[in-house]
């Protein structure tokens, strides 16, 4: 048995949810959105409470119950809050700006790398830190992701793109040592 599977998902009340089937539809100030759910599961709003229970006591149920809850809970979050993440860029003439659709990110490399903006997120840039917020936490953790890889801090002097209040493990570099004679 799933226990994020049992736990009841709070619905605030700037958020309309609407059951069509297998469909959960959520629209609040931010967005909708909705979620497929396969015929498995029963889902039940309550009191402003939704309640998602398996229909048979299987493995394979119990182990979608929670990713299931988890999905729903996202979307009911990301209409109501949305979500964002913060990107630190490090190094001498290493920037980022937004044109248009597109961010253009100079890290480095000969070339400025392009990378069209998806639809529905939205990304700021103030001096070295880069925004990127949305409605979807799976979208816009995927597109930090997609703009970290593009250049990862490197060990030694700390250059490249990271999380803000991301730790990166710093390594010592050669060390001199006096010759013996």
């Amino acid at each position: 048995m799933s226990r994020i599977g049992k736990k009841p998902i709070n619905i605030p009340s700037s958020v309309d949810i609407n059951l069509e089937g297998n469909i959960l539809k959520a629209k609040g100030p931010k967005g909708e959105g909705s979620v497929v759910f396969a015929d498995d599961f029963n889902v039940e709003l309550k009191d402003n409470l939704l309640f998602i229970n398996p229909k048979k006591d299987d493995k394979d149920i119990s182990i979608r119950w929670g990713t299931l809850r988890s999905n729903i809970n996202n979307l009911v979050e990301g209409v109501e809050k949305g979500f964002s993440k913060q990107l630190e860029i490090n190094g001498v003439g290493y920037q980022a700006n937004v044109d248009g659709k597109n961010l253009s990110l100079k890290l480095g490399y000969n070339h400025p790398i392009i990378l069209p903006i998806i639809e529905g997120l939205e990304v700021k840039v103030e001096k070295n830190i880069v925004t990127v917020s949305g409605m979807s936490k799976e979208e816009v953790g995927q597109f930090a992701a997609l703009i970290k890889s593009q250049r990862p801090v490197e060990p030694y002097k700390g250059k490249g793109v990271r999380y803000v209040g991301e730790k990166v493990l710093r390594k010592a570099g050669k060390k001199v040592t006096g010759g013996s004679e």
